[in-house]
């Protein structure tokens, strides 16, 4: 290619070319991937949804939400259709100029038939001529070279001879290289105009549209949060460190993001000014009088009044105030995961002592109860059993089965389908068959806990500092699962309500009292004690064992002792076996050289010399039958180790292929589809979610940062890890699940770790030390510096 001179295409076939391919790689796969679809309709999709008002209603709101959505689908369809419009031209003039060129028949340019004289070749290039030379006003240019061509072709010998060979009278095509566009690009006439437009879309129209988008994407943090929320989220979680749930509804109500200045969604009213007073006066425990900034600002004082709406769900007006709480409603559960973000860097600075106060764990766990709250549109002490379609309060006084109170969804779904329908009996079949649907769809969750000290020897022994990696395993299933299985029972849940705590610490003195006043009745007054707590102590408190009779603990002490007792005999009896055997034997080998040496009774130097042997041998075999048991035993602890040898091979091969898995899911991202939440009062779709956290229940701090799981469909392994500590003991923590869609399913796993002291770092070891042989071998070796391949005169020189 070297030396060939690059043209522009004159006569713009090339250029038609490169437009075809081009197009032609965006349409294939644009059409096949952004042309709108109708999304069908599942027939067993819609059965299983529930056709409650609520769900109905908000089908309604999420598709009048998006207006927008048939005029983008009808823009692309546009575009798509005019885009394969330009490629079908771009085609046909691509196939007439191949016609043009590949299809050259002299006769048919002149219109004379084949065969014709040279007198007629000449009329007829004349007549043609005269119409199309460029100087007519019927001139055309193209037409008059190729009519030239035709004429010479059939009057000139070499240009005929060229025609029959090569089907062109210039004879063979040589080929060229050209750059596929215009030749007028580059014409002086136009060069304002080219350089006018390089300017306008490369220093004009490129830095306004990056400099746009970064303008956006600094004001926002990674979970689209404006940056000057999370500061403030700072300010005040620092500031109170033991928050209440009504203060952290306070300061998530004076998020920026509902101000009309930094998001467009917000619509400021007149008659606000005329409703939000009405709508104050119903409402307690507002905080409306607080005047710390921005917390009585009118934006800040509008969303918490329009929030404590939705929560105690009070009816507002469709066109005004109930569009506003739409609007705050939906970007709630991104600013309270955004609270939580925060106060967990706020803990992690404090245990680096870059904070003076720790925050405690009622403050974040206040926050993760205000996301159910808000999806569920119900305040903390509701009943859970709310949550279900067409359950109301004045029906709860109906969910009694035997003299039980149903007190949870998880409690209803155990029931038999019988006493369901008995309960729901207020309600119609269809209504029934509703709230059986969403029940039957609610999370169940199996959670399992492993601690281990990952890239240690005993990964099970827990040092002081080490670092100890808690993983955990959930298994999501449906409520359906235990439907009429009353005998499954689940320990594992967390009880919110802080009233039966603040009972159960109450009741602890008096029980106290009881039993010192009444020792006689100790059992019953125990029994009932138990019974009372368990009922009402939180599952992360310590159960405080009381001391029992003296009776009871020699009673076990006796059954200890004749355990140790009947052990003790099997043992010595079977010492006893041994030893008898090992001196019949003796006794046998005694009596063969007895034998033998009365036949040599002849030479008594002889009898004593064989009796010297006889006892050798005795000593020898002894010492063989000792040496064939010692060698089993070491064959078989050679077997034992190879098989724990190969058992911990295949365990680390399973830990470095789970290692590549877990390492493969984090580079295709977190997915954010895992189910569907039942929730009519909100606004959107919600998916549910959840978060895993380790505490300390008893300090009430947190130990590890809390993990949002997003994909929980089937099957999640999470690792927790945190320092142990310092100090040698038995310490008891709690591994927490709470989801941040429903209430009443959170739960908690308690893990004991013995933790003991750490080794001493050591400071010699055999393999570290050097003897004086190696040391001079090394120094000797250092001083040699002839090579093997010198020769005698070298090492004389």
């Amino acid at each position: 290619m070297a030396g060939k001179k690059f043209q522009y295409d004159e006569s713009g076939g090339t250029f038609y070319y490169f437009i075809l391919s081009f197009l032609a790689l965006l349409l294939v796969p644009g059409t096949y991937y952004w042309w709108p679809r109708k999304k069908q309709k599942d027939a067993e999709s819609n059965e299983s949804q529930c056709q409650c008002t609520g769900c109905k209603r908000k089908q309604l709101i999420m598709q009048k939400s998006e207006p927008w959505k048939i005029f983008k689908h009808t823009l692309i369809k546009l575009l798509i259709i005019s885009g394969w419009i330009i490629l079908a031209f771009l085609a046909y003039k691509v196939s007439q100029f191949d016609y043009e060129y590949s299809n050259f028949d002299p006769y048919e340019i002149l219109g004379i038939p084949l065969g014709s004289s040279e007198a007629t070749i000449k009329k007829a290039y004349r007549r043609l001529s005269l119409i199309l030379h460029p100087d007519k006003e019927t001139g055309d240019e193209k037409a008059f070279m190729k009519l030239t061509k035709a004429y010479q072709a059939l009057t000139d010998d070499e240009s005929r001879k060229n025609w029959e060979k090569y089907g062109n009278p210039d004879g063979p095509g040589a080929m060229s290289f050209g750059i596929a566009l215009p030749s007028w690009i580059v014409e002086k006439e136009n060069s304002v105009l080219v350089l006018g437009l390089y300017a306008l879309v490369f220093m004009v129209a490129l830095p306004t549209a990056v400099g746009m988008w970064w303008y956006k994407s600094i004001r926002y943090s990674g979970d689209k949060v404006l940056l000057n929320t999370t500061r403030m989220y700072y300010f005040f979680f620092d500031k109170t460190p033991q928050m209440q749930l009504k203060r952290v509804i306070m300061i998530l109500g004076a998020s920026l993001e509902f101000e009309k200045k930094f998001n467009s969604d917000i619509v400021e009213r007149e008659t606000d000014e005329i409703e939000m007073p009405k709508l104050i006066h119903q409402l307690p425990n507002l905080g409306e009088k607080n005047r710390e900034r921005p917390l009585y600002y009118k934006y800040s004082l509008k969303a918490r009044a329009l929030i404590h709406a939705h929560l105690s769900r009070i009816p507002l007006n469709p066109e005004t105030l109930d569009q506003d709480r739409m609007v705050v409603v939906k970007k709630c559960p991104h600013l309270i995961q955004e609270m939580i973000n925060c106060i967990s860097q706020l803990i992690l600075l404090a245990y680096a002592q870059r904070v003076p106060r720790l925050l405690s764990i009622e403050t974040l766990e206040n926050c993760m109860k205000l996301c159910p709250m808000i999806v569920q549109a119900l305040w903390e002490r509701k009943s859970p059993l709310l949550q279900l379609p067409y359950i109301q309060e004045e029906h709860l006084k109906y969910f009694v089965i035997r003299k039980k109170y149903i007190r949870n969804v998880q409690q209803f779904a155990q029931l038999k389908m019988e006493d369901k329908r008995s309960i729901l009996k207020f309600l119609k079949e269809d209504q029934i068959d509703d709230v059986i649907k969403v029940a039957s769809k609610m999370p169940l969750i199996d959670f399992q806990v492993r601690c281990e000290v990952i890239d240690d020897e005993n990964s099970t022994v827990f040092t002081a500092g080490a670092i100890v990696t808690v993983t955990v395993l959930l298994k999501r299933k449906n409520l359906s699962e235990v439907f009429g299985d009353e005998t499954y029972k689940d320990n594992k849940n967390i009880i919110e309500n802080d009233e039966k705590e603040k009972e159960s610490v109450e009741k602890e003195p008096e029980e106290s009292k009881t039993t010192e006043e009444k020792p006689e009745n100790e059992d019953q007054s125990l029994i009932k004690n138990a019974t009372s707590t368990s009922s009402s102590r939180p599952v992360w408190q310590k159960k405080q064992y009381k001391p029992k009779k003296a009776g009871a603990k020699k009673q076990q002490q006796k059954k200890m002792s004749n355990a140790e007792k009947k052990k003790l005999n099997w043992e010595r009896k079977q010492k006893e076996k041994e030893e008898r055997e090992k001196e019949n034997e003796k006794k046998d080998k005694s009596e063969k050289n007895k034998d033998e040496t009365k036949k040599h009774s002849d030479d008594n130097e002889n009898s004593n010399s064989e009796s010297d042997g006889s006892s050798s041998e005795e000593e020898e075999s002894g010492k063989s039958d000792h040496e064939n048991d010692d060698s089993k035993k070491a064959n078989n602890s050679k077997r034992v180790q190879e098989h724990s040898n190969d058992d911990d091979d295949d365990d680390d091969w399973e830990k470095f292929q789970t290692g590549i898995n877990k390492r493969d899911r984090a580079l295709e991202g977190r997915s954010k589809q895992s189910h569907s939440v039942h929730c009519p009062y909100f606004p959107e779709d919600k998916q549910e979610y959840w978060w895993v956290y380790v505490s300390d229940r008893k300090s009430r701090t947190l130990l590890t940062a809390p993990y949002h799981v997003t994909e929980l469909v089937d099957y999640e392994e999470i690792q927790l890890k945190f320092t142990a500590p310092r100090w040698p003991n038995v310490y008891t923590f709690a591994v927490c699940l709470r989801s941040d869609s429903y209430l009443g399913f959170d739960r908690m796993h308690e893990i004991k770790l013995d933790v003991k002291e750490a080794p001493k770092i050591p400071t010699e070891h055999p393999q570290w030390e050097m003897s004086d042989e190696e040391d001079e071998s090394k120094a000797d070796d250092d001083n040699e510096d002839v090579s093997e391949f010198t020769t005698d005169e070298d090492v004389e020189d």
